[in-house]
Protein backbone atom coordinates (compact mmCIF):
# COMPACT_ATOMS: atom_id res chain seq x y z
CA UNK A 1 0.00 0.00 0.00
CA UNK A 2 1.05 3.87 -0.50
CA UNK A 3 1.56 6.28 2.37
CA UNK A 4 -1.99 7.32 2.12
CA UNK A 5 -3.77 4.23 2.03
CA UNK A 6 -1.27 3.04 5.87
CA UNK A 7 -3.30 6.09 7.29
CA UNK A 8 -6.43 5.17 6.66
CA UNK A 9 -5.66 1.54 7.43
CA UNK A 10 -4.52 3.18 10.86
CA UNK A 11 -7.84 5.23 11.36
CA UNK A 12 -8.81 1.55 10.57
CA UNK A 13 -7.54 -0.08 13.09
CA UNK A 14 -8.23 2.95 15.70
CA UNK A 15 -12.11 2.44 14.69
CA UNK A 16 -12.48 6.23 13.33
CA UNK A 17 -15.65 5.96 11.37
CA UNK A 18 -15.79 9.66 10.33
CA UNK A 19 -13.27 12.32 8.97
CA UNK A 20 -14.32 15.76 8.53
CA UNK A 21 -12.82 18.02 5.78
CA UNK A 22 -12.63 19.83 2.21
CA UNK A 23 -11.07 18.09 -0.37
CA UNK A 24 -8.19 19.88 -2.55
CA UNK A 25 -5.65 18.79 -4.41
CA UNK A 26 -2.84 18.67 -2.26
CA UNK A 27 -4.55 15.62 -0.58
CA UNK A 28 -5.98 13.62 -3.58
CA UNK A 29 -4.28 10.76 -2.27
CA UNK A 30 -6.21 10.48 0.59
CA UNK A 31 -8.99 11.26 -1.25
CA UNK A 32 -8.70 7.90 -3.28
CA UNK A 33 -7.56 6.10 -0.02
CA UNK A 34 -10.86 7.06 1.54
CA UNK A 35 -12.76 6.24 -1.22
CA UNK A 36 -11.27 2.66 -1.41
CA UNK A 37 -11.87 2.03 2.28
CA UNK A 38 -15.42 1.03 2.49
CA UNK A 39 -15.13 1.50 6.86
CA UNK A 40 -13.99 5.17 6.83
CA UNK A 41 -17.37 8.02 6.36
CA UNK A 42 -15.94 11.08 4.58
CA UNK A 43 -17.76 14.27 5.77
CA UNK A 44 -16.90 17.15 3.43
CA UNK A 45 -17.92 20.40 5.42
CA UNK A 46 -18.35 24.14 4.15
CA UNK A 47 -15.43 25.71 5.84
CA UNK A 48 -12.16 24.24 7.41
CA UNK A 49 -13.03 25.51 11.03
CA UNK A 50 -15.99 23.70 10.95
CA UNK A 51 -14.17 20.33 10.43
CA UNK A 52 -11.95 20.92 13.26
CA UNK A 53 -15.28 22.00 15.34
CA UNK A 54 -17.06 18.66 13.86
CA UNK A 55 -13.85 16.82 15.18
CA UNK A 56 -13.76 18.07 18.45
CA UNK A 57 -17.80 17.43 18.89
CA UNK A 58 -17.43 13.96 17.30
CA UNK A 59 -14.30 13.51 20.13
CA UNK A 60 -15.86 15.21 23.16
CA UNK A 61 -19.03 13.00 23.14
CA UNK A 62 -17.85 9.98 22.03
CA UNK A 63 -14.25 9.95 24.02
CA UNK A 64 -12.92 8.58 21.00
CA UNK A 65 -10.04 10.13 18.26
CA UNK A 66 -11.83 13.15 15.81
CA UNK A 67 -10.23 13.02 13.00
CA UNK A 68 -10.18 15.99 10.69
CA UNK A 69 -7.85 16.79 6.58
CA UNK A 70 -7.47 19.82 4.72
CA UNK A 71 -5.74 20.57 1.39
CA UNK A 72 -2.29 23.19 1.75
CA UNK A 73 -2.05 26.36 2.76
CA UNK A 74 -5.45 28.02 3.73
CA UNK A 75 -6.83 24.97 3.98
CA UNK A 76 -4.54 24.45 6.74
CA UNK A 77 -4.41 27.70 7.85
CA UNK A 78 -8.04 27.36 8.30
CA UNK A 79 -7.76 24.71 11.13
CA UNK A 80 -5.90 26.16 13.16
CA UNK A 81 -8.74 28.27 15.47
CA UNK A 82 -10.60 24.27 15.63
CA UNK A 83 -7.53 23.26 16.57
CA UNK A 84 -6.35 25.69 19.15
CA UNK A 85 -10.18 25.40 20.37
CA UNK A 86 -9.03 21.69 21.14
CA UNK A 87 -6.16 22.30 22.70
CA UNK A 88 -7.03 24.58 25.27
CA UNK A 89 -9.67 21.50 26.33
CA UNK A 90 -7.85 18.92 25.76
CA UNK A 91 -9.99 17.19 23.17
CA UNK A 92 -8.13 14.10 21.09
CA UNK A 93 -8.20 15.24 17.36
CA UNK A 94 -5.98 14.09 14.21
CA UNK A 95 -5.75 16.82 11.57
CA UNK A 96 -4.04 15.49 8.27
CA UNK A 97 -3.06 18.17 5.74
CA UNK A 98 -1.38 18.52 2.64
CA UNK A 99 1.62 19.90 1.12
CA UNK A 100 3.15 20.45 -2.21
CA UNK A 101 5.88 17.91 -3.38
CA UNK A 102 9.07 17.77 -1.62
CA UNK A 103 11.22 18.40 -4.89
CA UNK A 104 9.46 22.16 -5.17
CA UNK A 105 9.67 23.59 -1.96
CA UNK A 106 10.86 27.25 -1.99
CA UNK A 107 10.28 27.74 -5.76
CA UNK A 108 6.97 29.55 -5.31
CA UNK A 109 4.69 26.67 -5.44
CA UNK A 110 0.25 27.15 -5.43
CA UNK A 111 -0.29 26.95 -0.87
CA UNK A 112 2.89 26.08 -0.42
CA UNK A 113 3.49 25.85 3.12
CA UNK A 114 6.16 23.85 3.62
CA UNK A 115 9.81 24.86 5.43
CA UNK A 116 10.67 27.91 3.23
CA UNK A 117 7.26 29.14 3.03
CA UNK A 118 5.17 29.86 5.47
CA UNK A 119 5.97 26.92 8.30
CA UNK A 120 2.49 25.24 8.73
CA UNK A 121 4.19 22.59 10.55
CA UNK A 122 5.97 25.40 12.72
CA UNK A 123 2.65 27.18 13.53
CA UNK A 124 0.92 23.83 14.35
CA UNK A 125 3.11 23.47 16.97
CA UNK A 126 2.27 25.77 19.74
CA UNK A 127 -1.64 24.68 19.64
CA UNK A 128 -1.20 20.90 19.50
CA UNK A 129 0.64 18.12 20.84
CA UNK A 130 2.58 16.99 18.10
CA UNK A 131 3.12 18.48 14.84
CA UNK A 132 5.48 16.98 12.02
CA UNK A 133 6.07 16.84 8.09
CA UNK A 134 6.68 13.40 6.61
CA UNK A 135 9.66 13.26 4.75
CA UNK A 136 10.49 9.70 4.34
CA UNK A 137 7.76 7.26 3.39
CA UNK A 138 9.26 4.99 5.70
CA UNK A 139 8.60 7.01 8.81
CA UNK A 140 4.53 6.62 8.36
CA UNK A 141 4.04 4.19 10.92
CA UNK A 142 6.74 5.84 13.03
CA UNK A 143 4.88 9.50 12.73
CA UNK A 144 1.12 7.51 12.89
CA UNK A 145 1.84 5.58 16.36
CA UNK A 146 3.54 8.99 17.25
CA UNK A 147 0.54 11.56 16.67
CA UNK A 148 -2.08 8.92 17.83
CA UNK A 149 -0.56 7.74 21.00
CA UNK A 150 0.32 12.40 21.22
CA UNK A 151 -3.43 12.87 21.19
CA UNK A 152 -5.12 10.42 22.85
CA UNK A 153 -2.66 9.88 26.22
CA UNK A 154 -3.42 12.67 29.09
CA UNK A 155 -3.83 15.14 29.03
CA UNK A 156 -5.09 14.36 25.70
CA UNK A 157 -4.90 17.27 22.99
CA UNK A 158 -4.84 17.41 19.36
CA UNK A 159 -1.84 16.40 16.72
CA UNK A 160 -1.13 17.12 13.08
CA UNK A 161 0.71 15.61 10.48
CA UNK A 162 1.94 17.10 7.41
CA UNK A 163 2.01 15.31 4.07
CA UNK A 164 3.51 16.46 0.86
CA UNK A 165 1.94 14.91 -2.44
CA UNK A 166 4.72 12.89 -2.92
CA UNK A 167 5.14 11.08 0.12
CA UNK A 168 1.61 10.32 -0.42
CA UNK A 169 2.43 8.51 -3.39
CA UNK A 170 5.27 6.09 -1.83
CA UNK A 171 4.78 2.44 -1.52
CA UNK A 172 5.85 1.25 1.93
CA UNK A 173 5.57 -1.89 3.72
CA UNK A 174 2.70 -3.28 5.96
CA UNK A 175 4.50 -3.42 9.21
CA UNK A 176 1.26 -4.33 11.23
CA UNK A 177 1.17 -0.31 12.37
CA UNK A 178 0.39 0.10 16.02
CA UNK A 179 -2.35 2.41 17.05
CA UNK A 180 -3.39 0.88 20.16
CA UNK A 181 -4.50 3.68 22.98
CA UNK A 182 -2.47 3.30 26.02
CA UNK A 183 -5.36 4.34 28.25
CA UNK A 184 -2.99 4.47 31.19
CA UNK A 185 -4.70 5.42 34.38
CA UNK A 186 -2.33 6.22 37.35
CA UNK A 187 -2.74 7.07 40.49
CA UNK A 188 -0.60 8.36 43.51
CA UNK A 189 -1.49 5.62 46.46
CA UNK A 190 0.67 6.96 48.95
CA UNK A 191 -0.76 10.32 48.49
CA UNK A 192 -4.64 9.09 48.20
CA UNK A 193 -4.24 7.81 52.12
CA UNK A 194 -2.87 11.45 52.65
CA UNK A 195 -5.85 12.92 51.12
CA UNK A 196 -8.14 10.45 52.74
CA UNK A 197 -7.26 11.28 56.05
CA UNK A 198 -7.32 14.86 55.48
CA UNK A 199 -10.72 15.05 54.63
CA UNK A 200 -12.31 12.82 57.27
CA UNK A 201 -10.88 15.20 59.93
CA UNK A 202 -11.86 18.49 58.01
CA UNK A 203 -14.44 20.63 59.57
CA UNK A 204 -15.28 22.95 56.72
CA UNK A 205 -14.19 20.73 53.49
CA UNK A 206 -15.64 21.44 50.09
CA UNK A 207 -14.81 19.48 46.58
CA UNK A 208 -14.32 21.79 43.61
CA UNK A 209 -14.71 19.36 40.35
CA UNK A 210 -13.49 20.73 37.27
CA UNK A 211 -13.33 19.74 32.97
CA UNK A 212 -11.18 16.76 33.97
CA UNK A 213 -13.58 14.88 35.64
CA UNK A 214 -15.60 15.16 32.30
CA UNK A 215 -12.50 14.01 30.40
CA UNK A 216 -11.89 11.18 32.37
CA UNK A 217 -15.33 10.23 32.69
CA UNK A 218 -15.31 9.87 36.22
CA UNK A 219 -18.46 11.59 37.16
CA UNK A 220 -20.22 8.10 38.84
CA UNK A 221 -17.02 7.88 41.38
CA UNK A 222 -16.93 12.25 41.85
CA UNK A 223 -20.82 11.17 42.90
CA UNK A 224 -19.54 8.74 45.39
CA UNK A 225 -16.70 10.03 47.08
CA UNK A 226 -19.26 13.52 47.95
CA UNK A 227 -21.65 10.97 49.32
CA UNK A 228 -19.31 8.75 51.17
CA UNK A 229 -17.97 11.80 53.00
CA UNK A 230 -21.23 14.41 52.72
CA UNK A 231 -19.06 17.17 51.20
CA UNK A 232 -20.41 19.81 49.08
CA UNK A 233 -19.04 20.10 45.36
CA UNK A 234 -19.11 22.95 43.44
CA UNK A 235 -18.16 22.27 39.89
CA UNK A 236 -16.23 24.58 37.49
CA UNK A 237 -18.25 26.48 34.54
CA UNK A 238 -16.77 23.95 32.04
CA UNK A 239 -17.01 21.07 34.38
CA UNK A 240 -20.62 22.00 34.73
CA UNK A 241 -23.31 18.94 34.74
CA UNK A 242 -20.02 16.37 36.10
CA UNK A 243 -22.09 16.49 39.10
CA UNK A 244 -25.84 16.18 39.93
CA UNK A 245 -27.18 19.64 39.87
CA UNK A 246 -30.34 18.77 42.47
CA UNK A 247 -28.15 16.68 44.48
CA UNK A 248 -28.33 17.92 48.28
CA UNK A 249 -24.87 18.41 48.15
CA UNK A 250 -25.00 20.39 44.72
CA UNK A 251 -23.53 24.07 45.18
CA UNK A 252 -23.62 24.40 41.15
CA UNK A 253 -21.27 26.83 39.42
CA UNK A 254 -18.42 28.33 40.96
CA UNK A 255 -17.44 31.51 39.39
CA UNK A 256 -18.61 33.08 35.42
CA UNK A 257 -22.28 33.12 35.91
CA UNK A 258 -21.84 30.96 38.60
CA UNK A 259 -24.47 30.07 41.37
CA UNK A 260 -24.48 32.48 44.84
CA UNK A 261 -24.42 29.17 46.50
CA UNK A 262 -20.97 28.05 45.83
CA UNK A 263 -19.73 31.66 46.44
CA UNK A 264 -21.05 31.77 49.51
CA UNK A 265 -20.31 28.25 51.29
CA UNK A 266 -16.82 28.26 49.82
CA UNK A 267 -15.81 32.31 50.08
CA UNK A 268 -17.72 33.42 52.97
CA UNK A 269 -18.04 30.13 55.09
CA UNK A 270 -14.42 29.81 55.35
CA UNK A 271 -13.52 25.88 53.63
CA UNK A 272 -10.44 24.55 55.99
CA UNK A 273 -10.03 21.74 53.34
CA UNK A 274 -10.71 22.10 49.54
CA UNK A 275 -10.23 18.92 47.05
CA UNK A 276 -10.14 20.10 43.47
CA UNK A 277 -10.31 17.62 40.95
CA UNK A 278 -9.23 18.74 37.27
CA UNK A 279 -8.97 22.15 37.47
CA UNK A 280 -6.12 24.66 36.95
CA UNK A 281 -8.01 27.60 38.76
CA UNK A 282 -8.40 29.67 35.40
CA UNK A 283 -10.10 33.10 35.49
CA UNK A 284 -13.41 32.11 34.74
CA UNK A 285 -13.80 29.74 37.48
CA UNK A 286 -12.16 31.62 40.32
CA UNK A 287 -13.25 35.39 39.53
CA UNK A 288 -9.74 36.71 38.67
CA UNK A 289 -8.01 34.33 40.96
CA UNK A 290 -9.80 35.56 43.99
CA UNK A 291 -7.26 35.35 47.22
CA UNK A 292 -10.83 34.71 49.00
CA UNK A 293 -10.66 31.25 47.34
CA UNK A 294 -7.58 30.15 49.01
CA UNK A 295 -8.20 27.33 51.62
CA UNK A 296 -6.32 26.32 55.14
CA UNK A 297 -5.52 23.42 53.19
CA UNK A 298 -5.42 22.36 49.69
CA UNK A 299 -5.80 18.91 48.21
CA UNK A 300 -4.79 18.89 43.93
CA UNK A 301 -5.66 16.07 41.87
CA UNK A 302 -4.35 16.55 37.61
CA UNK A 303 -3.39 14.42 35.12
CA UNK A 304 -0.87 17.54 34.12
CA UNK A 305 1.50 18.11 37.04
CA UNK A 306 1.82 21.34 35.27
CA UNK A 307 -1.53 21.93 36.06
CA UNK A 308 -1.05 21.13 40.34
CA UNK A 309 -0.11 24.45 42.28
CA UNK A 310 -0.16 26.60 39.46
CA UNK A 311 -2.55 29.27 40.39
CA UNK A 312 -3.17 28.47 44.16
CA UNK A 313 -0.37 26.86 46.14
CA UNK A 314 -1.59 23.20 46.83
CA UNK A 315 -0.98 21.31 50.22
CA UNK A 316 -0.76 18.31 48.41
CA UNK A 317 -0.43 17.05 44.97
CA UNK A 318 -1.67 14.27 43.24
CA UNK A 319 -0.90 13.74 39.96
CA UNK A 320 -2.88 11.04 38.35
CA UNK A 321 -5.87 10.27 35.75
CA UNK A 322 -9.24 11.76 38.00
CA UNK A 323 -11.20 8.86 37.68
CA UNK A 324 -8.71 6.85 39.18
CA UNK A 325 -7.95 9.01 41.71
CA UNK A 326 -11.57 9.29 42.90
CA UNK A 327 -12.11 5.47 42.46
CA UNK A 328 -9.01 4.83 44.72
CA UNK A 329 -9.96 7.88 46.91
CA UNK A 330 -13.54 5.92 47.70
CA UNK A 331 -11.14 3.15 48.59
CA UNK A 332 -8.96 4.72 50.67
CA UNK A 333 -11.65 6.96 52.56
CA UNK A 334 -14.10 3.12 53.46
CA UNK A 335 -10.31 1.97 55.03
CA UNK A 336 -9.25 5.03 56.97
CA UNK A 337 -12.95 5.43 58.19
CA UNK A 338 -13.43 1.84 59.42
CA UNK A 339 -10.01 1.78 61.27
CA UNK A 340 -10.62 4.86 63.41
CA UNK A 341 -14.46 4.07 64.22
CA UNK A 342 -15.35 7.52 62.22
CA UNK A 343 -19.35 8.08 61.38
CA UNK A 344 -20.37 9.79 58.31
CA UNK A 345 -22.29 13.69 59.35
CA UNK A 346 -24.75 15.04 57.40
CA UNK A 347 -23.89 18.34 59.48
CA UNK A 348 -23.02 19.95 56.35
CA UNK A 349 -25.73 19.09 54.14
CA UNK A 350 -28.04 21.35 56.37
CA UNK A 351 -25.52 23.90 55.70
CA UNK A 352 -25.94 23.64 52.22
CA UNK A 353 -29.89 23.53 52.47
CA UNK A 354 -29.70 26.68 54.50
CA UNK A 355 -28.10 28.56 51.67
CA UNK A 356 -29.67 27.14 49.10
CA UNK A 357 -33.02 28.46 50.63
CA UNK A 358 -32.11 31.94 51.25
CA UNK A 359 -30.62 32.15 47.40
CA UNK A 360 -33.85 30.67 46.71
CA UNK A 361 -35.91 33.74 48.15
CA UNK A 362 -33.61 36.19 46.77
CA UNK A 363 -34.04 34.76 43.51
CA UNK A 364 -36.59 37.27 41.30
CA UNK A 365 -38.64 36.35 38.43
CA UNK A 366 -37.93 37.91 35.23
CA UNK A 367 -40.59 39.36 32.42
CA UNK A 368 -39.10 40.76 28.97
CA UNK A 369 -39.68 44.10 28.42
CA UNK A 370 -39.96 43.96 24.88
CA UNK A 371 -42.54 41.63 24.03
CA UNK A 372 -40.08 38.61 22.98
CA UNK A 373 -38.71 36.09 25.01
CA UNK A 374 -36.69 36.76 27.83
CA UNK A 375 -33.10 34.77 27.28
CA UNK A 376 -33.27 32.77 30.87
CA UNK A 377 -36.76 31.59 30.34
CA UNK A 378 -35.52 30.72 26.52
CA UNK A 379 -32.86 28.23 28.31
CA UNK A 380 -35.71 27.29 30.85
CA UNK A 381 -37.95 26.28 28.28
CA UNK A 382 -35.78 24.54 25.72
CA UNK A 383 -34.32 22.23 28.52
CA UNK A 384 -37.76 21.20 30.00
CA UNK A 385 -39.04 20.46 26.88
CA UNK A 386 -36.53 18.48 25.91
CA UNK A 387 -35.91 14.56 26.79
CA UNK A 388 -33.60 14.17 29.86
CA UNK A 389 -30.84 12.58 27.38
CA UNK A 390 -30.52 15.27 25.44
CA UNK A 391 -26.96 16.43 24.19
CA UNK A 392 -26.75 20.11 24.94
CA UNK A 393 -24.27 23.01 23.56
CA UNK A 394 -23.74 26.43 24.33
CA UNK A 395 -22.06 29.06 22.50
CA UNK A 396 -19.60 31.64 23.70
CA UNK A 397 -21.03 35.04 24.93
CA UNK A 398 -24.63 35.84 26.55
CA UNK A 399 -26.20 32.22 25.89
CA UNK A 400 -23.00 30.98 27.69
CA UNK A 401 -23.87 32.85 30.87
CA UNK A 402 -27.50 32.13 31.11
CA UNK A 403 -27.22 28.76 30.35
CA UNK A 404 -24.87 28.12 33.07
CA UNK A 405 -26.33 30.31 35.87
CA UNK A 406 -29.73 28.51 34.95
CA UNK A 407 -30.05 24.99 33.08
CA UNK A 408 -29.53 22.25 35.90
CA UNK A 409 -27.95 18.99 34.71
CA UNK A 410 -28.53 15.63 36.53
CA UNK A 411 -26.95 13.51 33.95
CA UNK A 412 -23.32 13.58 33.27
CA UNK A 413 -21.11 14.57 30.04
CA UNK A 414 -24.87 15.92 28.27
CA UNK A 415 -23.60 19.94 28.43
CA UNK A 416 -20.66 20.90 26.23
CA UNK A 417 -19.15 24.64 25.49
CA UNK A 418 -15.75 24.96 24.17
CA UNK A 419 -14.70 27.41 26.34
CA UNK A 420 -11.01 26.83 26.56
CA UNK A 421 -10.28 29.51 23.61
CA UNK A 422 -13.84 30.62 23.63
CA UNK A 423 -13.95 31.00 20.20
CA UNK A 424 -17.40 32.03 18.54
CA UNK A 425 -18.90 29.83 16.38
CA UNK A 426 -17.81 26.73 17.71
CA UNK A 427 -21.42 25.46 19.09
CA UNK A 428 -22.43 25.42 15.49
CA UNK A 429 -20.82 22.73 14.12
CA UNK A 430 -19.37 20.42 16.80
CA UNK A 431 -23.09 19.70 17.26
CA UNK A 432 -22.84 17.88 14.11
CA UNK A 433 -19.99 15.66 15.00
CA UNK A 434 -21.84 15.21 18.24
CA UNK A 435 -24.44 13.77 16.76
CA UNK A 436 -22.53 11.47 14.24
CA UNK A 437 -20.95 10.34 17.88
CA UNK A 438 -24.49 9.25 19.11
CA UNK A 439 -24.81 7.11 16.42
CA UNK A 440 -21.28 5.08 16.66
CA UNK A 441 -21.52 1.69 18.24
CA UNK A 442 -18.87 0.42 20.51
CA UNK A 443 -17.53 -2.62 22.56
CA UNK A 444 -18.23 -0.87 25.63
CA UNK A 445 -21.76 1.21 24.65
CA UNK A 446 -24.55 0.46 22.53
CA UNK A 447 -25.14 3.22 19.68
CA UNK A 448 -27.83 6.22 20.74
CA UNK A 449 -29.00 7.37 17.66
CA UNK A 450 -32.40 9.28 19.32
CA UNK A 451 -30.27 10.76 21.56
CA UNK A 452 -31.05 14.19 20.58
CA UNK A 453 -28.21 16.89 19.91
CA UNK A 454 -29.55 20.52 20.32
CA UNK A 455 -27.10 23.46 20.39
CA UNK A 456 -28.24 27.17 21.19
CA UNK A 457 -26.02 29.73 19.57
CA UNK A 458 -26.39 33.71 19.56
CA UNK A 459 -27.29 34.87 16.03
CA UNK A 460 -23.22 37.11 15.84
CA UNK A 461 -21.87 33.53 16.04
CA UNK A 462 -24.65 31.60 13.60
CA UNK A 463 -23.50 34.22 11.05
CA UNK A 464 -19.91 32.64 11.59
CA UNK A 465 -20.40 29.11 10.83
CA UNK A 466 -24.19 29.00 10.47
CA UNK A 467 -23.56 27.57 6.49
CA UNK A 468 -23.00 23.73 8.39
CA UNK A 469 -26.51 23.40 8.59
CA UNK A 470 -26.00 22.93 4.91
CA UNK A 471 -23.57 20.20 5.97
CA UNK A 472 -25.95 18.57 7.94
CA UNK A 473 -28.34 18.49 5.51
CA UNK A 474 -26.08 16.76 3.11
CA UNK A 475 -25.73 13.91 5.81
CA UNK A 476 -28.88 13.67 7.23
CA UNK A 477 -27.57 14.89 10.52
CA UNK A 478 -30.87 15.82 12.37
CA UNK A 479 -28.77 18.87 14.61
CA UNK A 480 -31.47 21.05 15.95
CA UNK A 481 -29.82 25.26 16.56
CA UNK A 482 -31.57 27.38 19.01
CA UNK A 483 -30.55 30.66 17.49
CA UNK A 484 -30.74 33.78 20.16
CA UNK A 485 -31.84 36.62 17.68
CA UNK A 486 -31.39 40.06 19.26
CA UNK A 487 -29.66 41.58 16.09
CA UNK A 488 -26.64 42.29 18.39
CA UNK A 489 -23.25 40.87 19.65
CA UNK A 490 -24.55 40.62 23.43
CA UNK A 491 -21.74 40.46 25.70
CA UNK A 492 -19.89 43.01 23.79
CA UNK A 493 -23.20 45.37 24.38
CA UNK A 494 -23.88 44.20 27.57
CA UNK A 495 -20.41 44.16 28.62
CA UNK A 496 -19.89 47.91 27.60
CA UNK A 497 -22.70 49.02 29.58
CA UNK A 498 -21.23 47.15 32.62
CA UNK A 499 -17.77 48.65 33.07
CA UNK A 500 -16.89 51.18 35.48
CA UNK A 501 -16.04 53.38 32.98
CA UNK A 502 -18.42 52.42 30.15
CA UNK A 503 -17.08 51.98 26.60
CA UNK A 504 -18.39 53.94 23.55
CA UNK A 505 -19.88 51.67 20.27
CA UNK A 506 -17.34 52.45 17.77
CA UNK A 507 -16.75 49.15 16.73
CA UNK A 508 -20.78 48.97 17.14
CA UNK A 509 -22.06 45.34 18.47
CA UNK A 510 -25.31 45.97 16.44
CA UNK A 511 -26.01 44.76 13.01
CA UNK A 512 -29.27 44.41 10.72
CA UNK A 513 -31.79 41.50 12.15
CA UNK A 514 -31.73 37.96 9.94
CA UNK A 515 -34.26 35.83 9.12
CA UNK A 516 -32.62 32.54 10.08
CA UNK A 517 -35.39 30.57 9.56
CA UNK A 518 -35.50 31.38 6.13
CA UNK A 519 -31.64 30.68 5.93
CA UNK A 520 -32.26 27.34 7.23
CA UNK A 521 -34.71 26.89 4.69
CA UNK A 522 -32.81 28.03 1.78
CA UNK A 523 -29.62 25.50 3.39
CA UNK A 524 -32.05 22.78 3.17
CA UNK A 525 -33.04 22.59 6.90
CA UNK A 526 -36.71 23.01 8.37
CA UNK A 527 -37.04 27.05 9.80
CA UNK A 528 -38.80 27.68 12.28
CA UNK A 529 -39.63 31.65 13.50
CA UNK A 530 -40.40 31.96 17.17
CA UNK A 531 -41.74 35.27 18.23
CA UNK A 532 -43.47 35.18 21.29
CA UNK A 533 -42.52 33.59 24.58
CA UNK A 534 -43.71 30.59 26.17
CA UNK A 535 -43.73 29.34 22.50
CA UNK A 536 -41.02 26.85 23.24
CA UNK A 537 -43.15 23.69 24.96
CA UNK A 538 -42.73 20.03 25.05
CA UNK A 539 -45.13 19.51 22.36
CA UNK A 540 -43.33 22.21 20.31
CA UNK A 541 -40.11 20.03 20.55
CA UNK A 542 -41.84 16.80 20.45
CA UNK A 543 -42.67 18.00 16.83
CA UNK A 544 -39.25 18.78 16.05
CA UNK A 545 -37.30 16.18 17.37
CA UNK A 546 -40.04 13.68 15.43
CA UNK A 547 -39.35 15.20 12.62
CA UNK A 548 -35.55 13.49 12.37
CA UNK A 549 -34.36 16.94 10.07
CA UNK A 550 -31.64 19.45 10.74
CA UNK A 551 -33.61 22.17 12.45
CA UNK A 552 -33.23 25.83 12.85
CA UNK A 553 -35.35 27.69 15.50
CA UNK A 554 -34.98 31.39 15.20
CA UNK A 555 -35.92 33.06 18.75
CA UNK A 556 -36.81 36.76 18.95
CA UNK A 557 -35.13 37.94 22.03
CA UNK A 558 -35.44 40.65 24.67
CA UNK A 559 -32.16 42.42 23.89
CA UNK A 560 -32.08 44.55 26.62
CA UNK A 561 -31.68 41.31 29.20
CA UNK A 562 -28.90 42.02 30.83
CA UNK A 563 -26.85 38.44 31.19
CA UNK A 564 -25.27 37.26 34.68
CA UNK A 565 -21.67 38.59 33.20
CA UNK A 566 -21.19 40.88 36.64
CA UNK A 567 -18.74 39.36 38.14
CA UNK A 568 -16.70 38.52 34.72
CA UNK A 569 -17.22 42.78 34.05
CA UNK A 570 -15.56 43.13 37.24
CA UNK A 571 -12.67 40.64 37.01
CA UNK A 572 -11.86 42.57 33.34
CA UNK A 573 -12.16 46.00 35.40
CA UNK A 574 -9.55 44.86 38.41
CA UNK A 575 -7.21 43.30 36.06
CA UNK A 576 -6.87 45.49 33.24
Amino acid sequence: MNTAEMIVYALNKMEVKYIFGIPGGAIEDLNIAIYNNDKLTPIVTKHEQGAAFMADGYARVSGELGVCCATSGPGASNLITGLASAHADSIPVLALTGQVATSVFGKGALQESGAEGVNMVSIFRTFTKYSGMLINEQRIHYMLQKAIRAAMSGPSGPAHLNLPINMMKKEVADQGVCCLKTNIRMFDEEGIKKAAQKLLTAKHPVIVAGWGVSLSRGAYELLELAKLLQIPVATSPKGKGCFPEHHELSLGVLGFAGNPEAKQYIIEEQVDVMLAVGTSFNEMMTSGWDDKLIPEFMIHIDINPASIGKNYCASLGLEGDARMTLKELCKSVMDVRSKIGLRSDSRLVQIVADIKRKAAASEELVAPTSGFYHPRNLVEDIQKSCPDDTIFFADMGCIMAWAIRYMKFDIPYCFYMGMGFGSMGYAVAAPVGAKLATMVERFDRPARPNRPVVTMVGDGSFQMNGFEVATAVNYNIPVVWVVFNNAMLGMVYHGRRLFKNPIPDGLTPYFKRVDFAQVAEGLGARGIRVEKPGEITPAFMEDVLATGRPTVIDVLIDEQAVPPIHARIKTVDKLS
